[in-house]
């Protein structure tokens, strides 16, 4: 029997990498899925498509910038309008850029908390009332375990990352009781396009001292959230679950 068969689930940044692999994983367990894409249509249109075909399943693209509220009530609306509910909202979208604080300009730094961590909170608050009508809901925010113990060259990010984990924490407090459970993953190193801007040689160090030896793959992530989704994690509330090949250990 398929856990999720005719939940609602919108994932941004659902049109590759990480999110594109957990929007698989949603499907594959009866779930719709709605796909947020900021540019790309086509290939978020493609990922519906494989969805659809693959395992039996509605799946739409829906097209919002998450830095923009009206945008994004827009996009929540349409799903709302359609299905009357959203049950699961994966805020998987995100930026990564390298480069050491000193080089880091203001209009990077902008760029990467606005995406990372103002984008969880546009989604989030845009899903919430309708969950709350309901009493019942999925947040799950996908953080970074470089949170956890901070990454040269990626202050930024891992600042904003930290941000989405605490973010994760507190409003599991505030809404667990009405039926919301709010938690987080946040992944190793994953091989996905974000990962190519990182330096061959920062490659090799990061492998070098993983003990399994190798970045994870999205798929390895899409398990821990379409977990996190799922009635067996009934008993999780601001937890934050760590598939990360040993990378960081809590």
């Amino acid at each position: 029997m398929r856990k999720l068969m005719n939940k609602v689930a919108l994932v941004t940044g659902g049109s590759r990498g990480i999110g594109e692999a957990i929007v698989y994983g949603l499907a594959e367990q009866g779930a719709i899925v709605g796909v947020n894409y900021c540019q790309n249509r086509e290939k978020a249109e493609k990922v519906c498509e494989v969805a659809q075909q693959k395992y039996g399943t509605e799946a739409m693209a829906l097209q919002a910038d998450i830095r923009v509220p009206q945008e994004v009530q827009s996009m929540v609306e349409h799903l709302l309008n359609k299905f009357e509910r959203v049950d699961i909202l994966v805020n998987s979208a995100g930026i990564l850029i390298f480069e050491k604080l000193i080089d880091t300009s203001l209009e990077d730094w902008n760029s990467i908390i606005t995406t990372n961590l103002t984008g969880v909170f546009l989604c989030t608050k845009a899903v919430l009332p309708s969950m709350k009508k309901r009493q019942e809901g999925r947040i799950i925010n996908i953080a970074s375990d470089s949170a956890l113990f901070g990454d040269p060259g990626l202050v930024a990010y891992t600042a904003s990352k930290a941000g989405v984990i605490a973010f994760t924490k507190s409003l599991s407090r505030e809404v667990a009781r009405e039926g919301i459970l709010v938690n987080c993953v946040a992944p190793g190193p994953i091989q996905t396009d974000m990962t190519k801007e990182i330096s061959e040689e920062s490659k090799s160090l990061k492998l070098s001292t993983l003990p399994l030896g190798r970045f994870g793959r999205p798929e390895e992530v899409a398990s821990s959230v379409v977990f996190l989704a799922s009635p067996e994690s009934s008993y999780f509330v601001g937890q934050t679950l760590g598939p990360n090949g040993g990378d960081a250990m809590y």
